[in-house]
């Protein structure tokens, strides 16, 4: 790390949140997630909670009152664990995959279902795919979080061709360059999500609305 990077992880750690964004039966996103999740706690600076979406019920039927009018609108009770930890986090990482070209309903559930959860946050994208890495499915995921008041992070990991990458014990077979990645990314993490961290504390980001 660098010395600036270094007095930053110094402080209390950062919460980082580590998003599974597929549910479908068969899924890699957890191979990955854990993966990425052992990057962050080797790095030192964060405090991991790795929340796999399957774990809640994610209705498409949204309510009348969209989250951005209503922040504390009611959700259903199996989803208050998601808004709670969603809300601690200090920082942001998405594991998606790429289907047809985007993410999965699932992710962009989670997301609408959401507001002021995702304000004034760094995100950061893990994506992988049989071509493109996720890299399709990452760049609309930064068009819906800029929607949403967060700001998502340039560097980004990704995995093209996923399932030559990993063993069947889920090792990657090659990890010097995704640890690289990984590393650059979590460093980006550190500054945005200490810098908008101390923000939100001294200036509320919805009392600026």
């Amino acid at each position: 790390m660098s010395d600036l990077v270094s007095d930053l992880a110094s402080e209390a750690p950062l919460r980082l949140a580590v998003i599974i964004g597929s549910v479908r039966e068969g899924r890699f996103g957890p191979v990955v997630a854990r993966w990425f999740a052992e990057q962050a706690e080797q790095h030192g600076a964060f405090t991991v909670d790795v929340i796999d979406l399957a774990d809640t019920p994610l209705p498409l039927e949204l309510p009348p009152v969209p989250p951005a009018l209503e922040p504390d609108m009611a959700r259903p009770d199996g989803m208050a664990d998601l808004t709670r930890r969603l809300g601690a986090a200090d920082a942001v990482v998405v594991v998606t995959p790429e289907y047809n070209r985007s993410f999965p309903a699932s992710l962009k559930a989670a997301v609408d279902w959401h507001y002021t959860q995702w304000q004034a946050k760094p995100v950061g994208f893990v994506g992988y795919s049989g071509g493109s890495g996720g890299i399709l499915a990452m760049e609309q995921l930064r068009q819906v979080f800029g929607e949403l008041h967060a700001h998502t992070l340039r560097d980004v990991v990704s995995f093209p061709r996923y399932y030559l990458l990993f063993d069947q014990d889920g090792t990657l077979k090659e990890p010097e360059g995704p640890a690289g990645a990984a590393k650059v990314m979590l460093d980006r993490l550190v500054w945005w999500g200490s810098v908008l961290r101390d923000a939100r504390r001294e200036r509320p980001f919805a009392a600026q609305l």
